[in-house]
């Protein structure tokens, strides 16, 4: 697939991805210990007021929100297929070398494993972080070419 060169806002590339929490330090320390990411930056907005981190893995980060009285994230969101029913984001994906040694290296480290599967032969899995964020785990697998119409 190519980029069209006619969009509307140019070219893109992917810099984070924003969640809110409960608890700030365990999700940085879940973000660091389990994936690997680094805290990059920490601050306080008050406008909002939210204690805010982002922590960086390569060139992608994910920004992490702690806010006062914030409501916890329902429990059909914290269900793969269940959150589906929802609208709005669903799951942050990571590709991984191998899903299956991931998610027993995951296990061994304490995560909570939603859900494993293969999906038309690759192998993918669910994780949920600290606070019930669901993260999708996905194998590389080759692109089916998809015949021309005609």
């Amino acid at each position: 697939m190519t980029e069209s060169l006619t969009c509307a806002v140019g070219p893109l590339r992917p810099h984070h991805l924003g969640i809110s929490v409960p608890d700030l330090d365990q999700a940085l320390d879940w973000y660091e210990r389990l994936l690997g990411f680094v805290l990059e930056e920490r601050l306080y907005i008050e406008k909002i007021p939210a204690h805010i981190a982002f922590v960086k893995r390569g060139n992608f980060r994910i920004e992490i929100f702690q806010v006062e009285g914030a409501a916890p994230l329902p429990a059909d969101r914290r269900v793969p297929n269940l959150d589906l029913k929802t609208h709005g984001n669903k799951h942050l994906c990571f590709e991984v070398p191998d899903v299956p040694a991931a998610v027993a290296a995951l296990r061994a480290a304490g995560a909570d494993i939603a859900l494993e599967l293969t999906v038309q032969g690759n192998p993918t899995a669910f994780v949920r972080d600290c606070a019930g964020n669901l993260i999708e785990l996905l194998q590389p697998f080759e692109r089916r070419q998809v015949p021309a119409p005609g």
